[in-house]
């Protein structure tokens, strides 16, 4: 409930499908349009999932979204897998989504956890979870 462009897992989010679009627009990748088109779409969800429920007017509303970001996630985790597996991704490409897609996760279960205590309205007032860009 504020400016979601300035939570680190928003920006990790964005960041990893901006990535996921380059790697996927080469090589093999680029020829599979119904895997390409999958683990694209599912990673947009991941960022755009987190601005919408920072954006809605409760908590129940915004822990709703991170849920469905981590499951976004997931998909990303289990498409990359797949990739991986099939010869599309190499190894470094493979090892950086998996870490960034755990990354993600932890930080949106720290987030669904401080958006369920009624005690707490904003992120920014737990800056020591690590989830606001460093300034």
């Amino acid at each position: 409930m504020g400016d979601f462009t300035e939570l680190r897992v928003w920006v990790k989010a964005k960041d990893l499908a901006v990535s996921i679009y380059r790697l996927t627009d080469k090589g093999l990748f680029s020829k599979d349009f119904g895997l390409r088109d999958q683990i694209r779409r599912a990673s947009v969800s991941i960022p755009s999932n987190i601005a919408e429920g920072d954006e809605l007017g409760t908590n129940k509303q915004s822990i709703r979204h991170f849920n469905i970001s981590k499951g976004s996630a997931a998909e990303v985790m289990t498409q990359a897998i797949i990739s991986y597996e099939i010869g599309y991704l190499e190894k470094t490409d493979f090892t950086f989504i998996i870490e960034e897609c755990r990354s993600i996760s932890k930080m949106l279960n720290k987030l669904i956890q401080l958006r369920s205590t009624s005690l707490c309205e904003s992120p920014m007032d737990y800056p020591d979870l690590n989830l606001l860009p460093d300034t």
